[in-house]
């Protein structure tokens, strides 16, 4: 089920409204751009497609989707699209195929990721975070919605890491940077993308690439290895509000 309305205070409407008890856990999706996007939802192995992997969220519209429980998967907003009447074309970054609806598939990076795996039992915990290790393509606020834990906190990608990405990993749209590339998409080598002898936390450690999307984004994870700083929890049973462009005015 999904619903779609208008503005910020309408969010918590939507989670109020398709909640509906303690135990169905909600995501929605805010779009404070002052342009379209397209989120695409990919689950995770074995898990449920939602609102077919994929939909169109004009600018200052909010959608809701109730989440099953145990459910685990990603989700990403694509811009820059293009669609014909049957949902085939093309988006300038975070593309799944050139299908409007994503049918489990993933972005192509670069690409923010949204991630989260539920609690499959009200004893459990949820998992959830914000991951560059694709690449960055628009900013992203992840926070819980009457979650509780002590690690239940806001995560997310706010800063414009665009407009600081080095030449390297920039994507280009004209003159127009759209997307940053992680330093493993870039150059492909071992110590980027931990593989090889780089293969495991101690031998893969932070390069100057993930160091500056870091900093940029200190509630992100910055390469494979960011867990002890990027990876939230929130009792089962949270609903979570993703919200693309957040510091948009």
């Amino acid at each position: 089920m999904a619903m779609v309305t208008t503005g910020l205070v309408a969010v918590a409407s939507l989670l109020l409204l398709l909640a509906g008890d303690a135990s169905a856990a909600t995501l929605a999706l805010y779009n404070k751009c002052g342009e379209t996007v397209w989120p695409g939802i990919q689950p995770g192995a074995g898990k449920e497609i939602l609102a077919r992997g994929g939909l169109q969220l004009l600018p200052n519209r909010a959608t809701s989707i109730r989440l099953p429980t145990g459910w685990s998967g990603r989700v990403w907003g694509r811009q820059g699209c293009r669609f014909d009447a049957a949902g085939r074309g093309k988006c300038a970054t975070g593309d799944c195929g050139g299908a409007l609806y994503c049918n489990g598939a993933g972005g192509e990076p670069p690409a923010t990721l949204a991630e989260i795996t539920l609690g499959a039992s009200a004893a459990a915990l949820d998992f959830y975070d914000v991951s560059l290790v694709d690449g960055y393509n628009v900013a992203i606020d992840m926070r819980p919605y009457h979650g509780s834990g002590a690690n239940c906190l806001p995560a997310g990608c706010v800063s414009d890491l665009n407009s600081v990405c080095p030449a390297g990993l920039a994507v280009r749209s004209g003159n127009r940077v759209v997307g940053c590339r992680s330093a493993c998409a870039a150059f492909g080598s071992a110590e980027y993308c931990c593989t090889g002898q780089f293969g495991g936390p101690q031998q893969c450690k932070p390069t100057t690439y993930s160091r500056l999307f870091k900093r940029a984004c200190p509630k992100a994870y910055s390469y494979a290895y960011d867990d002890k700083t990027s990876i939230l929890t929130c009792a089962a049973g949270t609903s979570y509000v993703v919200t693309f462009c957040p510091h948009r005015r």
